[in-house]
């Protein structure tokens, strides 16, 4: 098939390199001029780290480099991604600085019609393509509040910019700075720029907890949430295997002590009772929207007053003082410079290119995607998602669902009924609903349960790993080189008729 991917990022390379080897002719399309997605160098926010650790961030067939250090840098993952698509041969599938403009499917509905337009250029004409991967990333479009007063604080010399729009940390310097947002991204940039920065203040609606790279400076958090017990602790939708029934049930005391432990552990390494930063709620609501990892040097910062965090606080406003300098009023009834407000306040999950009738066809009544396995609509034919699963292994996610994808295209699952997966897919989105409080981002947040997930995908295609195998990552961090094989015995498979 012709085949046209959107999206240059984890997901976007992962299913180029796997529908390639199947056969098909592909032709990855990204307004950015360089691969990456969120790591590429037009979007990686100053400070920007992985929360995972090297072993675990990667491709199956393609570790990360040894020198790379245990958390490797933005710079460095973008690096590893150029790497994989030389590594691949992908460059002659590669459109970058070329954005997809429209895509539409065609008055039959057997194809689709891309238009883009290349940076600089005029609109082209459109493109027929077989069928469409939209990876264009959940983490993509920002979010920037309706701030009352924006324009008058514009008018005093202020800006805004969201998050990953900040990667020149000199744009901070001298400034007094407001940070929205209590994330990663947020908690990343107001670490880095707090040095350099006049004043820096972080604005907290609501304090999510962390957890520290190293608990008690000793265990690795990736023996904790990288393995198959560390997801365990949380529960899914389905106890699926006899340590998940146990754990919830007879050992749920037990389990209960484990997350309550690693809490108060948390809490007292990184000072929070000390600093009134203690969430509300308990520990094991970091399940509830995405598990973030303490930002290096950020709770010190705070300390030391480098940082002042505004918890339970929003911007009520933008405004000037007396000497016309833009300032932000809180809704704790703080007024604090605004120099530069940087907003790490979510990101709109949306395909900008899809017309109203097709979108509408993919999201239900509250606005979340129907997709199954994360994957495949129910109502739009040649489409296909990719990286729609907010995940942990964001890569090895990628590519098992490139796998996927390769199998519906080759016919190789037997699907269940259009009506169980439009029951399967509305139960699941509910139960993400109600885990997360509502963030569930629209139908995408699979975080903590990113093995579950993928499981998932493998199952029905009857190609997950081994009992032993699977029993390894119960205690171990999850290793991508475990997969290495899943592609190619689908590809003997589908080979073989």
């Amino acid at each position: 098939m012709k085949i046209a991917v959107v999206g240059a990022g984890f997901a976007g390379l992962a299913s180029a390199k796997v529908l390639t080897e199947f056969g098909h002719q592909v032709t990855v399309f990204d307004k950015a001029p360089d691969v990456g997605g969120v790591w590429s160098g037009t979007r990686r926010y100053t400070g920007l780290y992985t929360q995972n650790n090297k072993g675990s961030y990667s491709f199956s067939d393609l570790p990360m480099p040894k020198e790379y250090p245990e958390w490797p840098s933005g710079e460095q993952v973008q690096a590893y991604l150029e790497r994989y698509v030389a590594e691949h041969d992908l460059t002659g599938t590669l459109r970058l600085s070329t954005e997809i403009v429209r895509a539409e499917l065609t008055e039959a509905e057997d194809a689709w019609l891309v238009t883009a337009r290349r940076t600089g250029e005029a609109i082209s004409d459109p493109e027929a393509y077989d069928h469409l991967v939209v990876a264009n990333g959940i983490f993509s479009d920002p979010v920037i509040p309706p701030f009352e007063g924006l324009a008058e604080l514009m008018r005093a010399g202020g800006k805004v910019v969201a998050s990953s729009q900040l990667t020149d940390l000199e744009a901070a310097r001298g400034k007094n700075v407001v940070v929205v947002g209590y994330g990663k991204s947020a908690c990343d940039v107001a670490a880095e720029i707090g040095p350099v920065a006049a004043s820096t203040t972080v604005v907290a609606r609501q304090l999510l907890w962390k957890l520290p790279k190293k608990l008690g400076k000793a265990l690795n958090y990736k023996y904790l949430l990288l393995t198959r017990l560390g997801e365990a602790l949380f529960r899914y939708q389905t106890l699926d295997s006899g340590m998940e029934r146990f754990l919830h049930g007879p050992g749920n005391a037990v389990r209960g002590s484990m997350v309550s432990s690693v809490g108060a552990v948390s809490a007292k390494q990184l000072r929070l009772k000390e600093l009134g930063l203690v969430p509300r709620g308990g520990f094991e609501d970091i399940a509830r929207s995405t598990v973030s990892l303490a930002t290096d040097g950020f709770y010190d910062q705070v300390a030391d007053g480098t940082i002042t965090v505004h918890r339970d606080a929003e911007v009520e406003r933008f405004t000037a003082g007396d000497d016309g300098a833009p300032l932000a009023v809180l809704s704790d009834g703080t007024t604090v410079g605004a120099d530069l407000v940087v907003c790490g306040t979510g990101f709109h999950q949306r395909v900008p290119f899809l017309d109203d009738d097709v979108t509408r066809r993919l999201l239900d009544d509250r606005g979340n995607f129907q997709l199954y396995r994360q994957i495949l609509p129910h109502d739009v034919p040649h489409l296909t998602f990719a990286g729609y699963n907010s995940s942990f292994f964001s890569p090895l996610s990628a590519e098992m669902g490139a796998v996927w994808t390769a199998a519906l295209l080759a016919d190789a699952i037997d699907l269940p009924p259009l009506a169980v997966r439009q029951e399967h897919v509305a139960d699941r989105i509910d139960w993400m609903e109600k885990r997360t409080e509502g963030k569930h981002a629209r139908g995408t947040n699979v975080i903590p349960f990113s093995m579950h997930q993928i499981d998932e995908m493998l199952d029905d295609l009857d190609l997950n790993l081994s009992g032993p195998a699977q029993a390894k990552q119960w205690l171990l961090p999850v290793d991508p080189s475990a997969y290495r094989g899943v592609s190619a015995r689908l590809q003997q498979r589908v080979s073989a008729g």
